[in-house]
């Protein structure tokens, strides 16, 4: 499936369809989901980055466990807005999931999430094995949240 601007994504759900954030890192894929009033993101859990099959059908079986209709892929483009290698390995993981799955997905900027993550994470105080553990679907969420607040319609 080609990728789809996020606001057409939005628009184009069924009514109480979650989104499902994901954060596709070298080891790990963070996963996230939103609410049905696609207003909060919240972390949901991280996979192991293995071969595209049985990823795509786990993230197909959330999808239908908990009743989502779309996907969004964090992008990571270079600090400068560039569009790197990394963001098109990202491009053509999320395109490939997609077409496995069945469902549509967009693609969002997530520059420095996963640091972001991390320093609130050091802040509250977590030690390193609890941050490890937690780090990519926070992330995941972090990017999911602001692909959410940046695409509402109305006021806040």
């Amino acid at each position: 499936m080609p990728v789809t601007p996020l606001p057409a994504l939005r628009a184009a759900l069924p009514r109480h369809a979650r989104l499902i954030g994901l954060d596709p890192g070298s080891k790990t894929i963070g996963i996230a989901l939103s609410d049905v009033l696609l207003m909060l993101a919240s972390p949901y859990a991280a996979l192991p980055r293995g071969k595209l099959a049985p990823t795509a059908a786990e993230i197909r079986r959330i999808a239908e466990k908990e009743g989502a209709g779309g996907l969004v892929c964090g992008l990571p483009l270079g600090l400068d807005g560039s569009f790197g290698p990394a963001a098109q390995a990202a491009k053509d993981w999320a395109m490939a999931v997609s077409d496995a799955t069945g469902l549509p997905v967009a693609l969002w900027d997530e520059r420095l999430s996963s640091s972001a993550v991390n320093r609130m994470m050091i802040e509250a105080d977590l030690t390193r094995a609890k941050r490890a553990k937690a780090v990519d679907a926070a992330a995941a969420a972090y990017m999911l949240q602001s692909a959410l607040d940046a695409t509402r319609s109305g006021p806040l």
